[in-house]
């Protein structure tokens, strides 16, 4: 059965936090709120956890997955940024955006795309999403939590509690969350190339 913590949107109670950070250090599987959308997570060396998100969302081999990062220093460890792309991604962060890039040799090569060698990031403007990212103290492996029988991502935190109990180790509910998933912008060519056009304003990369 999946544990459920309701936390406050502005200040998340630090000691659920602390729980819900125990079960993914355990490797477990937790659903939690971003700026778009709920979203799956779990640690970036959780092999169990990747293939639960899978499983869950009846993903193929090429879905790019997201690791979700605090800050840019956090995100510089993971991915490969030249100058240009940098000040591109930094104007826009934090924000409803997954950027596209390619993967450092800190990323385990089963979340890489098969040829592209690259993998998502993003830097969530939510503050239960960033508080339990300190919490953990490391980045998290994630997806959307949109369900294969689904037309949108789900965004009641109880609902999700009901709909995945026992595929999901804990469910973190802050009441607010975005409807509408991240603006996937694709940057392995260097040139920004929009792959999804979501809650993160294309705009600035048009």
């Amino acid at each position: 059965m999946a544990q459920y913590f309701e936390v406050h949107p502005r200040n998340p109670q630090r000691r659920a936090l602390s729980q819900a950070a125990e079960i993914l250090r355990s490797d477990g599987l937790v659903a939690y709120p971003t700026d778009s959308c709920f979203a799956l997570g779990c640690r970036v060396g959780n092999k169990d956890g990747l293939e639960r998100i899978r499983t869950i969302r009846r993903l193929d081999q090429h879905h790019h997955f997201t690791l979700v990062c605090r800050n840019f220093s956090e995100l510089g460890q993971l991915v490969v940024v030249n100058n240009a792309v940098f000040r591109a991604i930094k104007a826009a962060t934090p924000g409803s955006y997954t950027f596209i890039l390619p993967a450092t040799k800190e990323v385990p090569r089963r979340l890489l795309h098969p040829k592209k060698k690259t993998v998502g990031v993003r830097i969530p403007d939510h503050v239960t999403a960033q508080a339990l990212l300190d919490t953990l103290d490391e980045p998290l492996l994630s997806s959307t939590l949109l369900l294969p029988e689904q037309q949108e991502p789900m965004t009641n935190g109880w609902d999700i509690k009901q709909r995945l109990d026992g595929e999901v180790d804990a469910v973190i509910d802050s009441g607010d969350c975005g409807t509408e998933p991240t603006t996937v912008v694709d940057f392995s060519d260097d040139e920004p190339e929009i792959v999804r056009y979501g809650a993160g304003d294309p705009g600035l990369f048009e």
